[in-house]
């Protein structure tokens, strides 16, 4: 959890507006650039006409405001945009300020604070949420034919039965998977990564370790994985797993990875 929010308004450096446009570029892109940049004189309109945007001014103009409303988005109920573009106005056109600089530093401190509460709740209302809703889907799912529930909790389905050796909660697997919430939204697939991912078992949550722990090689299940045996109240902040979020995993189990030799 952050200890506050920050949102710089006023100060857009030029080597932030310098990385911005490189990642724009695409491959072949710079001799494209190159070749432009040599036939181009000072006062040249620009290469590229935009509906709206005439001049380079304008372009550039509209460029940080895109990336000051990015910025914003997340706080766009807490603002006045009005208000917003007058102080930009007063600061640039050396007016007085309405706010002096201890001014803007209290506030800036008090909506910190007013913005990590709203989060807060926000992510205990969510963890209870998604734990009522888990554990009805648990509780319905246990009833399907082919489910079973282990002591932990623990659900699992066997798609297709392996018939090779068995991992250990030591060993290193290589493993196709993917994996979604409840609400079928996907988080992670392997298939993404460029294919089968070798994972060691130490380091996976509970739930996988357990899981994997029941399959043979060359067998394919179905996991539900309780919120306790995943990522918790907690989540992945930042991340796409959700506070008490009850996780779905599809697990084709390749192989057992032998060490390297010594």
């Amino acid at each position: 959890m952050r200890s506050s929010l920050r949102i710089p308004l006023t100060v857009l450096s030029l080597t932030t507006l310098a990385v911005f446009a490189a990642g724009c570029d695409k491959p072949g892109d710079k001799a494209a650039k190159a070749d432009t940049a040599a036939e181009a004189k000072p006062g040249d309109k620009a290469a590229e006409t935009i509906p709206g945007l005439a001049t380079d001014k304008e372009q550039v103009s509209y460029m940080i405001g895109m990336a000051l409303g990015k910025q914003l988005d997340p706080v766009k109920d807490e603002v006045n945009v009005d208000v917003i573009s007058r102080a930009i106005k007063s600061s640039l056109a050396g007016d007085k300020l309405l706010l002096t600089d201890e001014q803007a530093q209290k506030i800036s401190q008090a909506f910190g604070e007013k913005m990590q509460a709203k989060q807060i709740a926000k992510m205990l209302a969510d963890a209870k949420q998604n734990a009522e809703a888990g554990d009805k889907f648990l509780a319905e799912n246990a009833k399907k034919p082919g489910v079973k529930t282990t002591d932990s909790g623990l659900q699992y389905q066997v798609v297709k039965a392996g018939e090779g050796a068995r991992p250990k909660p030591t060993d290193t697997v290589r493993v196709n998977y993917k994996g979604s919430l409840l609400d079928g939204k996907v988080f992670d697939d392997s298939a993404t990564h460029g294919g089968p991912a070798e994972i060691p078992l130490q380091q996976v949550v509970p739930g996988w370790q357990e899981g994997i722990a029941l399959m043979l090689v060359g067998s394919k299940y179905t996991f539900w994985i309780p919120a306790k045996l995943g990522y918790g109240d907690k989540g992945t902040p930042g991340g796409p797993i959700p506070p008490n979020a009850t996780l779905v995993f599809e697990v084709e189990l390749l192989d057992i990875v032998k060490p390297a030799a010594k």
